[in-house]
Formats: structure tokens, C-alpha cells, sequence
């Protein structure tokens, strides 16, 4: 849809307890262009917590997004300024998480409901920072699936808060009986419905995400929208990234090799002494997936009687059955 220039053209999805500073770093070794994003950070903990530990990150990161959850205009600006002032590239407002932990904090997917509010929230947030400010939501909540419910969510985020960028999660969020998990799996795929999304607001960027896998399909959606977001593809089979930066963005530089990736997550490790090297392995272990020695790799790394040694160490064992390269 858009040219290849476009900023939300191919990104990994924020996923909670995966995507911390570890795994961004892990991921941009294997591509250089596609858009990370943070866990979800809500604005209670960087009001009134450590604002360090949840926004540090390195600056090969980039281009990085904060994820916010939140539901109070005023908290939302100040949040938004925090992440311009600590060199983020974009700040999104999460609409979609539907577990009930978010919901007793009144934001997440429950926001759906009140898109007034959300308005209200973007807006404040968009006179706070030259930031870009963008949404990530569902297509419905519960069992509904009414067109009509997200058409008028997006033209209202659009019209009263001046959002531009959607990030549009092509699954309801059923808000009573299933896990977080459970959203993820259970209410239908719907991908028509951001299609015409895309087809009713064409001066906005759509970004379609939810239970893509794979280049071939990634390539199919992009004839339809502005942006692809990939979650647990990318988390559990990594080197799907490699080909990214060639495929989608026009970069013909060659690719770190597996190898290559594995030895520079082996010196970042030893670059945290006081980090145990196990927090950021943890990320990596899909990283050899379909090579045989791959399972005694991942046994080595995931090993905890090896957790006192150094992470070199670790990756001599860990490489005895796999290729150079």
C-alpha cells in the first residue's frame, strides 16, 4: 500500500514478559529495519516507580516504540513525555490487552467501549510530544461482530484525537472467560475486517497484526494494508527476521549469519557481569530452529546447572553439533 519508506511497514509485536530490552536487542542483531516495540509499561509504574528500569534500553534499538497502558488523559501526556524525553521514536496506547488485570485498571481492551475517552487520551497525548502517537486494539470485544463497533472506534480516534497510525489486532478480545493466552487462539481471525478498515479510512496507516507467519503471508497482507506486526512467530522462530530487511525494505546488505548473531548475544552477555547471562538466552533459544544439533543447543542454554559459568563457556558447549554458519 504505502512505500517501502513507511515507518510501521514490518514490526514485532509487544508482548508482555518477552519483549524487554534483552529480546529487542536480540532481534535487531538479525534485522536492522523492522520497528520493535516495549513490553506494555503502564503509566502507574513510571509515575510513581523506577522510570529507568522499565525505559532504558540501548540505542541500537531503534527505531523503538514505547507501549502505555493507561486510561487517564493527564497520565497519559506525562507518560508521553517521558518516553520523547528518554529518545523513543513513537509512543502507542494499548487497546487491545485483554486480561483481567487490565481491566481492573480500566484500560486495555475494555477502552473499546468508550471511545471517547480514548480520544480524549490520544489527544492529550499527541499535545504533549512531537512524537508519533498511535493506537494497537482489537477489531471488537466479546462475541460482536458488528463492523460498524471498530469503523466507528477508528473514525473517532481519528476525527476527535487526531490518530493516524492503527495497529489493528485482527481477533475480538473476549473480555469474560478466557485467558490472556486463551485471546490470543480462540475468537476467530477476522483479517477482512482491517482490510476494510484500510479500504474505508485510505489517509490513515493500518497495520494488520495477529497470526501471521511467514514471508509469503506477510507479502499477501501487504497488497491489502500499510503495515504487518508479527508477534510469536517472531519470538519462537526468529530467523523468520533475516530475510526482512531484503524482502521488505529494500537493504541489500548481507545478514549476520546465525553464527554470527549467537557470538554477538554471547558478548552482550558478557558485557553484564551482574546480569545472569540465563535472562537473555532465554530470548535467543529459537535462534537455530530446523538445524539439526538445534535441541542439544537449546538443552545447553536452558541447562541451569550451567548458570555459574561464563556465557562463553556456555556457547563452546552449546556449539559442538552445529555448522559454522
Amino acid at each position: 500500500m504505502k512505500p517501502e519508506g513507511n515507518p510501521w511497514r514490518l514490526s514485532v509485536a509487544p508482548m508482555m514478559e518477552w519483549t524487554d530490552r534483552h529480546c529487542r536487542h536480540f532481534h535487531r542483531l538479525i534485522t536492522r529495519h523492522a520497528r520493535l516495540y516495549t513490553e506494555m509499561v503502564t503509566t502507574g509504574a513510571l509515575l510513581h516507580g523506577d522510570v529507568a528500569r522499565h525505559l532504558d534500553y540501548s540505542a541500537e534499538e531503534h527505531p523503538l516504540a514505547l507501549q502505555l497502558g493507561g486510561s487517564e488523559p493527564a497520565d497519559l501526556a506525562a507518560c508521553a513525555r517521558l518516553a520523547e524525553r528518554w529518545g523513543y521514536d513513537e509512543v502507542n496506547l494499548n487497546c487491545g490487552c485483554p486480561s483481567e488485570r487490565v481491566q481492573r485498571g480500566a484500560f486495555g481492551a475494555c477502552l473499546m467501549a468508550e471511545p471517547g475517552l480514548v480520544a480524549d487520551c490520544l489527544r492529550a497525548m499527541r499535545d504533549a510530544t512531537a512524537l508519533p502517537v498511535t493506537v494497537k486494539h482489537r477489531i471488537g470485544i466479546d462475541r460482536g461482530e458488528d463492523y460498524g463497533f471498530v469503523r466507528d472506534f477508528v473514525g473517532t480516534l481519528a476525527e476527535r484525537g487526531g490518530c493516524e497510525v492503527f495497529i489493528v489486532h485482527a481477533r475480538n478480545a473476549w473480555l469474560q472467560g478466557l485467558s490472556p493466552k486463551e485471546n490470543r487462539e480462540v475468537p476467530p481471525l477476522r483479517y477482512a475486517t482491517v482490510y476494510r478498515l484500510k479500504a474505508d479510512f485510505p489517509r490513515l496507516t493500518i497495520v494488520l497484526n495477529g497470526g501471521v507467519a511467514g514471508d509469503e503471508a506477510i507479502e499477501a497482507h501487504l497488497q491489502h494494508v500499510d503495515g504487518v506486526m508479527i508477534g510469536r512467530d517472531a519470538y519462537h522462530h526468529p530467523w523468520t527476521l533475516a530475510d526482512w530487511d531484503r524482502r521488505f525494505f529494500g537493504d541489500a546488505s548481507p545478514p549476520r549469519t546465525r553464527a554470527e548473531v549467537e557470538a554477538a548475544m554471547v558478548e552482550y552477555m558478557a558485557r553484564q557481569p551482574d546480569l545472569p547471562w540465563n535472562r537473555v538466552s532465554r530470548h535467543m533459544l529459537g535462534l537455530w530452529n530446523g538445524v539439526p544439533g538445534a535441541r542439544r543447543w537449546r538443552q545447553v542454554w536452558s541447562d541451569h546447572r550451567l548458570y555459574g559459568e561464563a556465557p562463553a563457556a556456555v556457547q563452546r558447549r552449546a556449539r559442538e553439533p552445529l555448522p559454522v554458519g
